[in-house]
């Protein structure tokens, strides 16, 4: 199997689709925590209408404190198909209107700056293993909170997804469209950092109209990301100048997910003090990747150490694996990530559903993949032989998915770089 097609199919589904803390007020909202309750959870379940593996177990979630001050409904969603099994498989859902929706996320500290904004698509699942292993993700924003209010930044930078005031205001025509958007938060990002990403946020956003499409344009090919490894960061450093409005010679694309790697990556550079340095022919030290592009597929499954990665592929493979579930259960779980619906198909758009028929042939190796890795024992070597194939034939990338991928990882494992905070579902 090429490298080319396998891309595609996890990478091309966003190219058609495309306050530090939790705040603290004199006068709180309200004191809530995210709570379980057996009939919420299956009203719940039959709004989502999804498979389990869309969802993710209780090791990817951030802990969160007990009382979250917002009027918005925190439900505790467990998947009634991971019932008996382990991992605690779920989510976390913010039941939001969409009046005031930024003034009361940075006012309970829901999104933060920094934050990843992933547009979740559950009607998607069952689709085939397209979408399935997209895992219902589309496209891919970053928060960044400004005059008390939760915003997004998203490439294209135009008024389809910044609205027509660009002022991202989760207003535009994409996020008016929506039903669902995933929380994803960076460990560990101190004051400063934070600090840093708010300034290239505003900065960026103000050149918005200016800069793009011109300077920096969408790209639609996300089999060609920008990032080479041993290869200098260019392409961030070019970002950095279009905030700083140095005007750099040439033209540069990046794809959502891509745009949101780079801004993270000047998280340690203040623009105010750092400018100059971006002038230069020599990429500033300040630039740092904060997750390192995920292989097709990792060694996680294969290894279990601490230093093992995950990839592209391995979304929900990584979901049933933390099910625990028996083999007679198992097995057919897996099977059924590779099975088209034709209703559920049928809940996708025409292009994407021109894209699954298509790239369905090219995912008869992974499945083999996936049965042999979730199976473990004695398949562990056949795993992490696959595993290594998948792996030169593709290069690393960034795929919307990957981040919420990342959350996946075991607390403890070294490349996990990210947390799973809730599921927005606006009502």
């Amino acid at each position: 199997m090429s490298g080319k097609p396998f891309t595609a199919l996890l990478l091309r589904v966003a190219a058609i689709t495309t306050a530090v803390g939790l705040a603290v007020t004199a006068a709180p909202l309200w004191a809530a925590e995210f709570t379980y309750n057996e009939k919420t959870n299956q009203d719940m379940a039959r709004r989502l209408d999804m498979p389990v593996y869309l969802a993710v177990p209780a090791s990817a979630r951030l802990t969160l404190p007990k009382n979250i001050n917002t009027t918005d409904r925190l439900v505790e969603f467990k998947h009634p198909d991971a019932k008996g099994a382990q991992g605690d498989v779920g989510l976390r859902l913010i039941v939001a209107k969409r009046s005031g929706f930024g003034a009361r996320m940075a006012k309970s500290g829901l999104i933060q700056t920094g934050d990843i904004i992933l547009t979740f698509r559950p009607e998607w699942g069952g689709g085939g293993a397209y979408p399935n292993i997209q895992m219902g993700i589309s496209h891919t924003g970053i928060a960044y909170v400004r005059d008390g209010v939760a915003r997004q930044l998203d490439i294209p930078l135009n008024a389809e997804y910044l609205g027509g005031n660009y002022a991202g205001n989760f207003d535009s025509e994409h996020y008016r469209t929506l039903k669902f958007i995933h929380i994803i938060r960076p460990r560990g990002l101190t004051d400063a950092q934070r600090a840093a990403i708010l300034a290239w946020a505003t900065r960026i956003n103000q050149q918005a109209k200016k800069i793009y499409p011109a300077q920096i344009s969408f790209n639609d090919d996300y089999n060609a990301p920008k990032y080479k490894s041993g290869k200098p960061l260019d392409f961030v450093q070019h970002l950095a100048r279009l905030g700083l409005g140095q005007n750099p010679a040439g033209q540069t694309s990046m794809f959502c997910s891509e745009f949101v790697w780079s801004i993270l990556a000047l998280r340690n550079c203040d623009p105010a003090k750092t400018g100059d340095s971006f002038k230069g022919s020599r990429i500033p030290s300040c630039v740092s990747p904060l997750m390192e592009p995920l292989p097709a597929t990792g060694t996680f499954m294969s290894t279990r150490t601490t230093r093992a990665k995950v990839g592209l592929g391995e979304g929900p493979l990584l979901v049933i694996d933390a099910l625990k579930l028996p083999a007679d259960k198992r097995d057919p779980l897996v099977d059924s990530i590779f099975v088209e619906d034709p209703k559920a198909r049928a809940r996708m758009s025409s292009g994407h559903q021109t894209i699954a028929k298509e790239m369905a042939p090219r995912f008869t190796p992974l499945k083999d993949y996936y049965k042999n890795a979730a199976a473990g024992g004695w398949r562990r070597a056949q795993t992490l032989v696959a595993s290594a194939a998948f792996r030169s034939a593709v290069p690393d990338n960034y795929s919307p998915t990957s981040y919420l991928i990342n959350t996946l990882l075991p607390r403890t494992n070294n490349n996990r770089k990210l947390d799973y905070v809730a599921t927005v579902m606006f009502e």
